[in-house]
């Protein structure tokens, strides 16, 4: 059975857009963290906005001696979307039925990592697919900006699963939904 783990960047406010707010926190372990998230899965599923802005940057960039940015641009993409056309950078766009189509994902032994995307999150949840949030809190505090959780759909009940805190103060909360 596959799995859909969600990793994301949140302020204390639920703020997880633009995360230009992480650089200051971000470190060694954060990095490790991120490498450990990339290198378990086996695609990358996003939102259309997350798909452009990865797109855009990440195959100009170099690979390091750990592998991620090799790993970033060889993986697969199934990408949300209702405007773009052309696939690219190893994508497939899923059609009108995203959740059906992730379902359907999920029924193979894929290990899909979602990072940004809130809307594509909050739809995926509200379906009862996502498995696991592995959510890094950042001690700022935004005041604005898009949050991850929408406030629509019912309420989701999760179970913590990890904690731990980085020497920078964020801390990184692991959550499984209770079924």
């Amino acid at each position: 059975m596959g799995t859909i783990v969600v990793v994301e960047y949140l302020t204390l406010d639920g703020v997880m857009e633009e995360p230009r707010w992480s650089g200051p926190y971000f470190n060694e372990e954060l990095q490790n963290f991120q490498l450990d998230n990339l290198m378990n899965a086996d695609a990358l599923l996003l939102g259309r906005v997350t798909y452009e802005g990865f797109k855009a940057a990440w195959p100009s960039m170099g690979d390091d001696a750990a592998g991620f940015g090799k790993k970033m641009n060889e993986m697969p993409k199934y990408v949300a979307t209702r405007t773009l056309t052309t696939p690219g950078w190893n994508a497939t766009f899923l059609g009108a039925d995203v959740a059906g189509e992730v379902a359907a994902l999920k029924g193979t032994d894929v290990r899909m990592l979602i990072n940004g995307s809130a809307d594509l999150v909050n739809h995926l949840a509200r379906h009862d697919l996502i498995d696991e949030y592995r959510l890094m809190i950042y001690p700022v505090v935004a005041g604005a900006g898009k949050r991850l959780f929408d406030g629509e759909g019912p309420q989701r009940d999760l179970n913590l699963t990890g904690t731990r805190t980085t020497a920078s103060g964020v801390a990184v909360l692991t959550y499984t939904p209770l079924r």
